[in-house]
């Protein structure tokens, strides 16, 4: 299979897997509930973030969307320059392309904003709760792409170092890049 084939399926499966959870808890979780799932610890909500991460940008949803759309593109143009051949590099775009997509929908949808489910919290003494933001998986998709793509960038920049410094104690020119 095709390094393509695979971003693409990775990417399809994510908005799928986005797209059932979102709509699992849209249909059996009112708008601004939560149901405490272990106590202290994690809560199902159904909130909607018509701003970005933290639920920055607040009320921008269409600028987030345009931003969205650019980001994809700019992805999807600048691709060369984010390749990393194997599974992980794979993984890495499918789960941008496919985060992207997945919140992209709530966006342009019926509902206008990013449907956040899962919320991660520590109950203190007295009750008051220090929480994460609500996320869904989309959220993660993206976040574990950009995660392994630094992961991945880290490596080769790390690779390339290694070579070049065995090749001055050779006196060796390293080998140029492959040309695509």
């Amino acid at each position: 299979m095709k390094h393509g084939q695979k971003i693409a399926i990775i990417a399809a499966a994510l908005v799928a897997a986005d797209q059932l959870t979102k709509w699992l808890v849209e249909r059996n979780l009112p708008l601004h509930s939560e149901r405490i799932v272990v106590e202290g610890f994690f809560k199902l909500v159904h909130w909607g973030n018509t701003g970005a991460a933290w639920s920055m940008f607040r009320d921008n949803n269409g600028l987030l969307a345009i931003i969205s759309c650019v980001a994809l593109l700019a992805l999807f143009l600048f691709r060369k320059h984010f390749y990393f051949p194997g599974t992980l590099g794979a993984w890495a775009l499918g789960a941008m392309y496919g985060g992207i997509v997945g919140n992209l929908i709530d966006r342009l949808s019926h509902a206008g904003h990013v449907t956040d489910f899962l919320y991660f919290y520590i109950q203190q003494r007295g009750g008051r709760e220090v929480g994460f933001p609500a996320f869904n998986i989309a959220d993660m998709a993206i976040c574990t792409g950009v995660g392994l793509l630094f992961l991945l960038s880290w490596q080769a920049e790390a690779q390339r170092q290694s070579a070049e410094a065995n090749s001055t104690l050779t006196g060796n020119t390293p080998a140029a890049p492959p040309a695509e």
